[in-house]
């Protein structure tokens, strides 16, 4: 018998006890590997950068590989909009049976595409299209394992039982940090030639295991009784977005959690590394490190805070999680500055750098098609800084003026290299971080703290999307919100931030970024979002 057509009283008996706990150990496997699949690349963008953008200057190439991170991002959700509404019509099991081959394939293509000095700008230009089919892919991924889930999870346990798909992106990072920390030490110094690629290669193992357990999943309970009682949803893209009702909960779910909740994970899982490892010019190998171990401290919180948003709501788990990132970004990111590169903090405190300029001589350093000439004596002087990963203010001078470096108490008219080089060297700014003097306990203890900021928002975000809508369009009206939310305002973050730090100098700058988001996001919660912990999700 189809379990489509199994008896609706079969479907419930099936999702309690033992059966219950499988669906999460399957659900949440199956999405451990497929969020390994899309988390690949960000842990190698800065390997990607140097094989498929080797066509254009050293900063272009690293915000190219961080725009084909986000290429991934910006698909989500006319994924969200094609699964979802597979989702609500076929069912939720063979629809994120689909998403996860779609994204295994994916993945193991990357593994084998030829780099630019081979193929040429096909590279890039295949590399994004792998990227785009990964996000569309995860866009119905997320959708229906959450929904899943809870349609299977008993009342008063939504949260908890959620939780568990909660914590697969953070286990699925900490996969892909594994691998690629083993893959590193096993090639060595040829990593960056072929190294790289292993990860992306043995995604095809993961596949394979996701596709068998998935294969032996039942449909969930709630999807059998709203096809059993005729009430399944003709249109459910035009039902939850074409009327006021449905899309008010749609808009009210993005600007109020999705939106502030993806940059709190995307600022603690991705970002972070940027900032290490650019910015303050810390050992990747170390930072891999240090980051696997804070996921490995922090994954259990959020299952924790999946638990606590059962016993005493959504709504105050989500805010306070939003409030806390508002408030201690700036000082997190800074005391990170303070224990990972003290020399350059105790530098750039001491004898500040500050580039004296007309504004109309100085380029945003970003040439999207390598043609263009940063040549002027400013744009020589912030590609200096960039490089080297210095930070620098920017003042205005008087049109005409010459371009001015002060670095501390030393003056450099024009662009010297020689000068400016030999300035900053006295004035005792590192050319790396010092791993003897990273504090590693502190570092830990801060990304910690960001990833518990994160579970917070994410730990009780599933339940309280599926919550939030009717069986018969739940899927459609909770991935795209989610995933606009994750996928443009939180696969931005590292983009837009780093570019917001190359042109002004100012690595804390691109915090406003996320701040700003999580600001909003927590104005709108406070008045707009209402507490669902108590909705039957079952006959709504």
């Amino acid at each position: 018998m189809s379990e489509h057509a199994q008896p609706l009283g079969s479907a419930v008996r099936a999702s309690t006890g033992s059966e219950s706990r499988k669906v999460i150990f399957a659900s949440s496997l199956g999405t451990v590997f497929e969020w390994y699949d899309f988390f690949l690349y960000g842990a190698l963008a800065a390997v990607i950068s140097k094989q498929f953008f080797a066509g254009v200057n050293d900063t272009t190439a690293f915000i190219f590989a961080l725009m084909a991170f986000a290429a991934g991002f910006v698909v989500r959700p006319f994924g969200a909009l094609v699964f979802g509404r597979l989702g609500d019509m076929i069912g939720r099991k063979y629809t994120f049976l689909v998403t996860i081959i779609l994204m295994g394939v994916a993945t193991f293509c990357v593994g084998l595409l030829p780099t630019y000095a081979s193929i040429g700008i096909a590279a890039p230009v295949i590399l994004i299209v792998l990227r785009m089919l990964q996000g569309l892919a995860l866009g119905g991924e997320y959708g229906g394992a959450a929904t899943y889930v809870a349609e299977h999870a008993p009342a008063g346990k939504r949260g908890l039982h959620t939780s568990w798909i909660q914590s697969t992106a953070t286990l699925g990072l900490l996969l892909s940090l594994l691998v690629v920390l083993a893959c590193r030490y096993f090639t060595g110094d040829q990593f960056e030639v072929w190294g790289w690629r292993i990860p992306f290669l043995f995604s095809i193992v993961l596949l394979g295991i996701s596709t068998w357990i998935r294969m032996s999943l039942h449909e969930s309970p709630a999807f059998l009784k709203m096809k059993e009682e005729g009430k399944a949803s003709k249109s459910p893209i035009r039902e939850s977005f074409g009327k006021w009702e449905n899309l008010k909960v749609v808009l009210i779910a993005l600007f109020s959690i999705n939106g502030g909740q993806a940059v709190t994970f995307y600022a603690a899982q991705f970002y972070v590394l940027f900032f290490l490892t650019q910015f303050l010019k810390m050992d990747p190998a170390l930072a891999n490190m240090l980051l696997i171990i804070s996921v490995v401290i922090g994954a259990p919180f959020f299952i924790l805070f999946g638990w606590l948003s059962d016993k005493i709501g959504r709504k105050p788990v989500l805010m306070l999680g939003l409030l806390l990132a508002t408030a201690l970004y700036f000082p997190i990111f800074k005391g990170l500055a303070h224990y990972t590169n003290p020399a350059m903090d105790q530098a750039s405190h001491q004898a500040p750098i500050t580039v004296l300029a007309d504004p109309a001589t100085c380029t945003f350093q970003f040439d999207p098609v390598g043609k263009a000439r940063f040549d002027s004596p400013c744009d020589k002087v912030k590609t200096f800084l960039v490089k080297q990963g210095l930070p620098y203010s920017s003042s205005a001078a008087p049109a005409g003026s010459p371009v001015q470096v002060s670095v501390g108490d030393v003056r450099i008219d024009g662009y010297d290299e020689a000068a400016l080089r030999g300035a900053v060297t006295l004035a005792g700014y590192p050319t790396s971080a010092d791993v003897a003097q990273v504090n590693k306990v502190m570092v830990v203890v801060l990304i910690v703290v960001l990833i518990l900021i994160a579970a917070m928002c994410y730990g009780p975000l599933a339940a309280l999307m599926v919550e939030l809508f009717p069986t018969r369009i739940r899927y459609t009206s909770m991935s795209l919100p989610y995933h606009i939310g994750n996928g443009w305002f939180g696969g931005f973050l590292p983009t837009v931030s780093f570019a917001l730090v190359v042109y002004t100098g100012d690595i804390f700058y691109g915090l406003w970024y996320p701040v700003v988001v999580t600001g909003v996001s927590l104005i709108v919660g406070l008045f707009c979002l209402k507490e669902t912990r108590h909705v039957d999700i079952n006959n709504n």
